[in-house]
């Protein structure tokens, strides 16, 4: 019955603690990490030899997140230097999806919808003159032709790496080799499934 009691004073004292607020500063062990020295960007600090407060990193380290061992998911080449003939991930249905959203972002404009060269940009008369997705040339050309161009930019076209992370660039290729099939699909290419004869 004792051990209840002092439960119920510990308790009703912690309730009336409840929502107090306290004037005086918080007690620090080591109040010094309260106002330590910092540096401006590009600040000189005589304490290192070289005088910069900006530290390089340590040789040989790469920062979290931009370890590429993988050379062609990251470049579209291989180790040898040639283009990657096939896209280095599974085309799935959602990459495609993916692909379209980000083509319709930053390509469309230019390559048009339908990916003809046909794009509002063309078609306005501000002199730039892409071509489009269907011949013969790029039809056959490798992926990872198609992922340096979007990364690295050609002719008049500039370069996206700034804006188009990795996987999205995959994404872009995807979608616009499903543009090149559905531009030059024959009736090979229709699903049994729904061809006219098998439909209700």
């Amino acid at each position: 019955m004792r051990r209840i009691g002092w439960l119920l004073t510990v308790a009703v004292l912690m309730a009336g603690c409840r929502g107090t607020l306290k004037e005086s500063p918080p007690i620090h062990i080591n109040p010094n990490m309260d106002a330590m020295e910092r540096f401006e960007a590009q600040e000189a600090n005589e304490f290192f030899a070289d005088g910069r407060a900006m530290r390089p990193p340590v040789p040989g380290t790469v920062a979290r997140g931009l370890l590429k061992e993988d050379v062609a998911f990251h470049t579209g080449r291989q180790s040898d230097g040639s283009y990657v003939e096939v896209m280095p991930i599974p085309f799935t249905v959602d990459l495609a999806r993916r692909g379209q959203e980000r083509y319709d972002i930053y390509c469309a404009v230019c390559h048009g919808v339908a990916g003809d060269g046909q794009g509002i940009v063309m078609t306005g008369g501000y002199g730039f003159a892409p071509i489009g997705y269907h011949n013969d040339r790029l039809r056959a050309i490798e992926d990872g032709y198609l992922y340096e161009v979007i990364a690295r930019g050609v002719r008049t076209m500039p370069a996206y790496a700034q804006q188009i992370p990795v996987a999205d660039r995959w994404a872009i290729v995807a979608y616009v080799r499903a543009l090149q099939r559905s531009q030059n699909a024959g009736a090979n290419d229709i699903p049994e499934d729904i061809l006219p004869d098998n439909l209700p």
